[in-house]
């Protein structure tokens, strides 16, 4: 995959898939996908999509803004974002890094780390 596609990808799994539309993930990922959490494994668009959901119900006004990259090298893709929403407690900030596999114009593979802030 050429790095502007892959440039592209990553910001389109920000902005569409994480900002707002966890159908997006039927786009980007493929069947086979495989994402990494530190407690979990997802696997496919269908969960992909699901685990999404559960993380914009959990914080109104929710929003991710990429702070660095995407840095591109072979089929791996690396970004570091920021991710900002409100509880019932007020403004909730967390930081994180991806690091993703690309095949075919699709994501295939995912870890994520992340963070709290303040």
């Amino acid at each position: 995959m050429a790095a502007t596609s892959a440039h592209e990808l990553y910001r389109r799994w920000l902005a569409e898939l994480w900002n707002g539309n966890p159908s997006a993930a039927h786009d980007l990922v493929a069947p086979h996908f495989v994402g990494h959490w530190p407690d979990r494994d997802v696997r496919g668009p269908d969960e992909l999509a699901a685990i999404i959901g559960q993380t914009q119900e959990m914080l109104s006004d929710l929003s991710f803004t990429l702070e660095v990259g995407p840095i591109v090298e072979g089929d791996l893709v690396a970004g570091r974002w920021t991710g900002r929403g409100h509880t019932p407690d007020g403004e909730l900030s967390f930081f994180g890094n991806d690091l993703l596999r690309v095949e075919n114009g699709r994501f295939v593979e995912y870890w994520t780390a992340s963070s709290a802030g303040s």
